[in-house]
């Protein structure tokens, strides 16, 4: 039945019939019938209509209808010049790729162009570094040339600062200088340079009079007055406890000390921000340790009441002077 060409056109009707389907219909409407029949009357499958000579006939028509749609595919004309434009195009069209480089078949071909690639790369870059070392022997001498009168430039450049910084250094110990106008006197604040353009002058100069300061320069004062206020806030919470300090004043001391420390944790944040800001790189700041603050403390408070003790034991003495003073008076009169 496959191998037979002619079907009679009563049996590709019925077939079609067989297969619920009209003449014309499409290759998918085929299929989706024939599985959807061979559902229902294939012996194995558990449908109650399963018959096999139902699906014995379903199966022939369905065979009939296919090789009918393989005969009508192929004698559309569009399709058969298509055919012959395949049949008559060139076999080998791959050879016109690889720029014509190697035999084989195409994967073959493209490994050998590969390498023809390499090769061909290798040989120009040989050809570059050849080049270039002749046009670099062949202007030797001319880039010599260049380089004796560059050094001799830059010899007598040295020469002529070095003779100017004698005559300045002479002239200065001689006292030429001294006699200079404006001696002696600030500097002028908007001193005009000639590689600032006037605007950026006049905007200088406007921010200067309303007392415009960089921010750096405010985050470096700010610093420096909270660590001298930390400093003698520290202290002076030291000078009101007692010494020796008893129990609750020791806890009292323990929280004055963590406080700190978190009042030094905070600044230490300045700080980081100071150096991301600051544009000289001398002038950024290290962090400030806590430790080291409150020992700076512990000493201060020391000598704080070394020299309370030392006025209080000359107060006291000149007071005993005072109070004997009379005496002495007399005993010096009896002894003349």
């Amino acid at each position: 039945r496959m191998l037979s060409g002619y079907k009679p056109k009563n049996d590709i009707t019925d077939s079609y019939k067989i297969l619920e389907l009209e003449e014309g219909c499409s290759l998918d409407d085929v299929r989706n019938s024939y599985r959807n029949l061979a559902k229902k009357y294939h012996p194995d499958s558990s449908s109650g209509m399963a018959d096999s000579k139902a699906f014995i006939r379903v199966e022939e028509a369905y065979r009939v209808v296919l090789s009918d749609l393989t005969a009508k595919q192929k004698s559309e004309p569009g399709e058969e010049e298509e055919d012959q434009f395949k049949s008559k195009s060139l076999q080998h069209r791959h050879y016109l790729s690889f720029e014509g480089v190697g035999i084989g078949t195409p994967s073959q071909r493209e490994k050998q162009y590969m390498q023809f690639r390499v090769d061909r790369a290798t040989e120009q870059v040989l050809e570059y570094r050849q080049q270039r070392l002749e046009s670099r022997y062949a202007g030797s001498d001319l880039s010599r040339a260049q380089d004796v009168r560059q050094s001799k430039k830059v010899k007598i450049t040295q020469a002529v600062e070095r003779l100017v910084e004698d005559l300045i250094q002479e002239s200065m110990a001689k006292g030429d200088f001294d006699n200079l106008s404006g001696k002696g006197k600030p500097l002028q604040k908007f001193s005009h340079s000639p590689h600032i353009d006037p605007m950026t002058h006049n905007l200088n100069r406007i921010l200067i009079d309303n007392g415009y300061q960089p921010e750096w320069i405010l985050l470096q004062k700010e610093i420096r007055e909270t660590i001298e206020r930390l400093r003698k806030s520290i202290v002076a919470s030291r000078r009101k406890l007692g010494e020796p300090m008893t129990l609750p004043e020791q806890k009292q001391w323990g929280r004055i000390c963590e406080q700190f420390a978190e009042d030094i944790r905070k600044l230490n944040k300045r700080v980081d921000n100071f150096n991301l800001v600051v544009p000289i790189l001398s002038r950024q700041m290290v962090h400030f340790s806590s430790d080291k603050e409150i020992l700076r403390a512990r000493k201060t408070y020391e000598a704080v009441v070394e020299k309370v003790s030392d006025s209080d034991r000359k107060e006291n003495g000149r007071e005993e002077g005072k109070r004997f003073g009379w005496k002495s008076s007399l005993l010096k009169w009896l002894k003349l």
